[in-house]
């Protein structure tokens, strides 16, 4: 059993006992801990709180313990059901609520679930303000409602066409071209609320030709949910066989996007956000923000078009803030993750798909002659796991000092960049670990990289 408190949301397997893994005890904990948050920021005031959720077996449960839950904090509900996660976000600024909560484990595998937390703002919490609600919630600071102040619950099971309606009204999103260009398009959305979202959004968009892989939301999901090459060989052979033009894959609440090649090689998750800014940049020229984790490919395609590139420490909350201070157009993480403030600021799979194709039938080009466009960057991921009682913090310093002559970035954990590749070098905080991404023109330097970094680790750790 598995329960992860952060300041980024609750998350835990089902079952167990409680503290030890999301039980219905944790649950309410944690969404009374929420709730009183929530409340203290708006002081005398009747609060409202959006609530979605993923496809997950669990959800249906783990949804009733949240709602009963709000409302005997004394707070009004809008239960809008089954929701991807960018949808929740935006009913929260469309409901003008004063928070939400989106019931989902993200790519996590079935037996998860947990709760992610929303400001006022639609977006998720700040450290500061994550702390707080993991503060209420270890020293029990809530207090419930009397009987004449429970909170009420509404049902709004429209946000997913809203949301949609409010995709198709995007400046750049080219309804009109994506029709025209006639697309045969695969989904696969691992059986979660995907496969009710991205459809609805492709049949909006004009394409008629679609041909769906795992769009029932049961939760029951029939590979890893992960969008990564090695999950996703059945669509891969679906398109290749069927002769689509391209393919996409979601996770299990829509925020990240993955594409399918007309071959069935994969665009490459890192790719989906550089070649959505290179259409985006080209029309609204500006600036734009990824994580540290991220391809340099973005900076490339952003100082193509004049713009200021700049990265963020890995997290949502991170990349969105750094977008807000140099006034991005676009940013978001290498994981397949789109923010485009002209819809809102969160990572969100249709914005992507509508952007991508609106691209892909502006460019007259197959999806992998789209893609050899872009600067060739190929990334390696490896870890490497210490003994209890080494410190990590002082080996990333003394690989900074190693690498004083390098661009060392130090935001979250180090970052050194060099002429044609880089590493970063970032500590679990959960575990002795040091997680190492590297990337570099070949997949052979890549990984040697990676591996002289573990040999320097080993050495400055004396093991």
């Amino acid at each position: 059993m598995t329960l992860i408190k952060s300041i980024s949301g609750i998350r835990g397997t089902i079952g167990g006992k409680p503290g030890e893994g999301l039980s219905p005890l944790d649950v309410v904990r944690f969404t009374a801990a929420y709730g009183t948050w929530v409340k203290n920021r708006f002081p005398g005031q009747r609060v409202k709180v959006v609530v979605g959720r993923d496809a997950r077996i669990s959800g249906e449960m783990v949804n009733r313990l949240v709602i009963g839950t709000l409302q005997g904090v004394g707070i009004d509900v809008l239960h809008i059901g089954l929701a991807t996660t960018p949808t929740t976000e935006l009913a929260v600024t469309g409901e003008q609520a004063q928070g939400g909560i989106i019931l989902t484990a993200s790519h996590n595998p079935k037996q998860w679930n947990a709760l992610k937390l929303l400001n006022e703002k639609g977006e998720f919490l700040t450290a500061a303000d994550g702390e707080l609600v993991l503060q209420i919630a270890d020293t029990e600071s809530y207090l419930f409602a009397q009987v004449d102040d429970l909170g009420q619950v509404s049902e709004d099971f429209t946000y997913t066409d809203k949301h949609i309606a409010q995709v198709l009204a995007l400046k750049l999103v080219d309804v009109e071209a994506i029709r025209k260009a006639n697309f045969t398009v695969a989904v696969d959305a691992v059986n979660s609320v995907g496969g009710i979202a991205i459809p609805a959004l492709l049949r909006a968009l004009g394409v008629t030709n679609i041909m769906e892989l795992y769009t029932t939301p049961n939760g029951e999901f029939p590979h890893n949910p992960e969008p990564l090459p090695e999950h996703l060989t059945e669509i891969a052979n679906l398109i290749r066989n069927k002769k689509a033009d391209l393919g996409f894959v979601v996770d299990p609440d829509v925020d990240r996007l993955a594409i399918v090649n007309e071959d069935g090689t994969m665009f490459g998750e890192e790719y989906t956000l550089v070649a959505v800014a290179d259409y985006v940049l080209a029309a609204t020229p500006g600036n734009t923000v990824s994580n540290l984790s991220s391809s340099r490919a973005l900076a490339d395609v952003t100082h193509s078009h004049q713009g200021i590139y700049q990265a963020a420490a890995v997290g949502e909350v991170n990349v969105v803030a750094k977008m807000k201070e140099i006034g991005a157009v676009i940013g978001g993480e290498g994981n397949g993750g789109i923010i485009y403030p002209e819809s809102h600021y969160g990572r969100d799979a249709l914005v992507g798909v509508a952007l991508f194709l609106t691209h892909l039938a502006k460019s007259g080009k197959t999806c992998s002659q789209l893609r050899s466009i872009y600067p060739a960057y190929y990334m390696s991921k490896n870890k490497i796991e210490l003994t209890p009682g080494i410190d990590t913090d002082a080996i990333l310093a003394a690989m900074k000092q190693k690498f004083a002559a390098e661009k060392v970035t130090d935001i979250d954990g180090v970052k050194i960049d060099f002429a044609n590749s880089w590493v970063h070098l970032r500590k679990s905080n959960t575990e002795p670990i040091i997680r190492i991404y590297s990337e570099a023109k070949s997949p052979a330097e890549a990984d040697q990289l990676a591996l002289d970094m573990i040999a320097d680790i080993k050495q400055i750790a004396g093991i």
